[in-house]
């Protein structure tokens, strides 16, 4: 069983990508190892791997994120998948029901 919820961020340096690098670390709780990719420079082959399409895009335990497919990174959707919660719980205190997009 992991110990860390790991939680990966894939940037390309602009303003969007750097807000959506402070809400999840604002979010982050203990439980949580966060991983920030720059795209210029590091990360492009795990976010080939991942089936990263656009920045930012905040991936979760190897999936990504509900809200990266749609558009724009939304705190409800990174708390969903479990962002700031204790591994094996939700926000409010149950398993964890983890939001994520299924690769095509």
């Amino acid at each position: 069983m992991a110990t860390k919820r790991k939680v990966e961020v894939f940037t390309a340096g602009c303003f969007l990508c750097d807000e959506v690098v402070k809400m999840v670390r604002s979010l982050a709780c203990s439980d949580c190892e966060v991983l920030v990719y720059d795209l210029h420079g590091e990360g492009i082959d795990k976010a080939k791997e991942y089936g990263v399409n656009s920045v930012p895009t905040v991936v979760v335990d190897g999936k990504i994120v509900d809200c990266c497919t749609r558009g724009k990174v939304d705190l409800e959707a990174l708390k969903a998948a479990g962002v700031g919660s204790p591994l094996g719980q939700n926000k409010e205190g149950g398993e964890d029901e983890l939001r994520f997009s299924k690769k095509s």
